[in-house]
């Protein structure tokens, strides 16, 4: 009777090292094998990162806007460096889709495309004024720039994209970024009458999104 008791004890015993070794091995297993899971997904990011870098051809997906318009794609690569706090609030209203559908409502044909006024009217904004970061980059043909009123600090939401060469705004409008591909489709967008330049009927902006994000 002894015996078989301490049989007994001994098989439980054994069974309870087997339980606790093949715990530590499921436990080991299971860690491992997320690492990998996360390694992998992060790898796949880094590709995919490069293939949108390389597809679009810009320096930093994370500071490059991809802009439809009705007759193509255009791509803007956006400047930091020179124009921090707007570069970020452009990101931060093309990810919340501001700009989507809204009017190219004053475009001046050998001048520039302005855009961004919810209104299409060019008296609206996001509600959030932008204090002036007026640097040395020159408007010239692909230039973007901020749009402002009288108020160095007044600029918000409107932007322009310069047809041509604009000398006379140097270092006093906030440029934040130039065009790299597709200012073809830029040229084509519809032209305003007048010496204002207000359009009739204006085309849109399809969609605007941050290449990183695509």
């Amino acid at each position: 009777m002894a015996k078989q008791t301490k049989d007994k004890g001994n098989k439980a015993e054994s069974e309870a090292k087997l339980l606790k070794n093949e715990t530590k091995k499921l436990g080991k297993s299971s860690t491992k094998n997320i690492g990998k899971s996360e390694v992998k997904q992060l790898d796949m990011s880094k590709t995919r990162a490069k293939k949108i870098k390389h597809s679009y051809k810009v320096k930093d997906a994370e500071n490059a806007l991809l802009l439809k318009l009705k007759d193509g794609e255009v791509v803007i690569e956006m400047n930091p460096e020179i124009a921090p706090n707007h570069v970020a609030r452009i990101k931060e209203l093309v990810r919340a889709g501001f700009y989507n559908g809204l009017k190219f409502h004053r475009v001046i044909d050998g001048f520039m495309a302005q855009t961004g006024c919810p209104y299409g009217t060019g008296t609206g904004g996001s509600g959030k004024k932008l204090k002036a970061e007026f640097n040395r980059r020159p408007h010239l043909r692909g230039t973007v720039s901020m749009a402002r009123a009288m108020d160095p600090d007044s600029a918000d939401s409107q932007f322009f994209i310069c047809f041509a060469e604009a000398p006379w705004l140097n270092g006093q409008y906030t440029v934040w970024g130039e065009v790299v591909s597709g200012m073809e489709y830029v040229d084509m967008i519809k032209r305003g009458t007048g010496g204002n330049g207000m359009v009739s009927q204006p085309d849109e902006i399809v969609s605007v999104a941050v290449i990183a994000d695509l």
